[in-house]
């Protein structure tokens, strides 16, 4: 039985507590935030302890493992600090918003296993396009195309004093919304020859730092890679994921997947657990959390351990680096 801790008691964190508590290797021990009524709010419903300081809980209750849901500049340095107490660290996305960021949590991964909430590599339809591209059957890839067109308003950075900032949440739509597909779409694109992005803020001029629009350009020999993700739009839309084939279309929408070859069209309906959360967090949390431990159990190498995601990080951070950046009419 692994005895886990939560780090960060916001929205996302009661995901986490509700797969911690519904299986059966793990038991929620503690939970801390900074805000203390949120902390107690969660040991109520799970009978855990409450801390308002993650290091005090860290070194009181020794937890084996830490779920880390704190906003986006604080993972390094909570992984490392779990890492130099032997606890195994699982944090979310993104484990880092720079590079010594993400050097320490490597470094970290050496130390401990650590693991990365790419929760939609597990989601049903993910998982048979990758198995019907590792079969050859349709021939070789030949582009992709994807779009993440969702809705954040002013109203949605005011609640939360660390969005919208540079030095605290680390971008925008890229790295908070569209992280996912770009990590689905390298995964089966591969390392990329080159890696370019333009990004914009159309709909929140002067309510955040960065970028509420990205335009990304991925390349691997001659296979391309589009990317378009806005928080501008009207309504949280499913993620269009499409991948083009030598002799066919793979079209995967939310949790759906559709393949066309030829004259024909093959809607490929994949049993999916109901989302917990917001349903465009997707599906896969349960599995992505419960592989974790499982690979812990093992001794086995895990599918999202940094060592797994250095390609998707190393691209989100040279996006981030070499951008052609618009911002309040300005350029920089």
């Amino acid at each position: 039985m692994f005895r886990v801790g939560i780090v960060g008691c916001g929205s996302i964190s009661a995901v986490h507590a509700r797969v911690i508590h519904d299986l059966e290797d793990t038991t929620l021990v503690a939970c801390a935030d900074i805000r203390l009524e949120r902390a107690r709010t969660m040991a109520e419903q799970y009978d855990c302890a409450a801390f308002g300081d993650y290091l005090c809980m860290l070194d009181e209750v020794k937890p084996d493992a830490v779920h880390i849901c704190a906003p986006h500049y604080l993972h390094p340095d909570m992984v490392r600090e779990a890492a130099f107490r032997g606890v195994a660290a699982f944090t979310e996305k993104p484990p880092a918003i720079d590079t010594v960021g993400w050097e320490t949590v490597l470094r970290a991964s050496e130390l401990v296993p650590v693991g990365i909430c790419f929760q939609n590599r597990y989601n049903p339809n993910i998982v048979a396009c990758r198995e019907i591209l590792k079969s050859g059957h349709y021939g070789a890839l030949k582009g992709i195309r994807a779009f993440v067109t969702w809705n954040r308003t002013r109203e949605y950075y005011a609640a939360a004093d660390w969005k919208g900032k540079w030095a605290t949440e680390g971008g925008g739509a890229l790295i908070n919304q569209a992280i996912h597909t770009l990590d689905l779409a390298l995964g089966f694109l591969g390392t990329p020859d080159v890696a370019e992005a333009t990004m914009t803020n159309h709909r929140l001029r002067g309510a955040i730092e960065v970028e509420d629009t990205v335009e990304i350009y991925l390349r691997r020999g001659n296979v391309p890679a589009l990317i378009y993700a806005s928080n501008g739009y009207s309504q949280d839309a499913p993620v269009l994921l499409e991948l083009h084939m030598d002799e066919a279309i793979i079209r995967l929408e939310g949790d759906r997947m559709e393949v066309r070859s030829g004259n024909s069209i093959r809607e490929c309906a994949q049993e999916s657990t109901a989302a917990l959360g917001r349903a465009y967090w997707g599906s896969g949390h349960p599995a992505c959390i419960e592989d974790f431990y499982r690979s812990i159990k093992a001794r086995a190498p895990y599918a999202n351990s940094p060592a797994a995601c250095d390609v998707t990080m190393r691209t989100l951070l040279t996006l981030y680096n070499q951008c052609h950046l618009t911002l309040n009419g300005s350029e920089s």
